[in-house]
C-alpha cells in the first residue's frame, strides 16, 4: 500500500480538498436560496474539477510507488499483483 510521503504535496492536497469542500457548502447555500441553476452548475463544474486534480494527484502517487512494489518482489522472488 502507497501513502502520501511528501509533506509539500500533502499539505497542497488537504489544502485543495478543503477549498472543494468550502465550495460544496456554497452551492448547499445557493440551492438553498433558489439561485438560478446555470450559476449553480458553473459551481459544480469547478468543484468537480478540483477533485478530479485531487484525484489524479492521489493516483499519480499510487502510480509512482507501484515500480517499488515490483522490484521489492523482484528482489523477495515473489510476484505481486499491481
Amino acid at each position: 500500500m502507497s501513502v502520501i510521503r511528501d509533506e509539500g504535496q500533502k499539505k497542497d492536497l488537504l489544502l485543495r480538498l478543503r477549498r472543494v469542500e468550502g465550495q460544496l457548502r456554497g452551492i448547499q447555500g445557493m440551492i438553498e436560496s433558489n439561485v438560478d441553476c446555470e450559476q449553480i452548475t458553473q459551481q459544480l463544474s469547478a468543484a468537480r474539477r478540483a477533485l478530479d486534480k485531487a484525484f489524479f494527484n492521489v493516483l499519480a502517487c499510487a502510480i509512482q510507488a507501484s515500480p517499488d512494489k515490483a522490484a521489492a518482489a523482484t528482489k523477495t522472488g515473489t510476484e505481486e499483483r499491481l
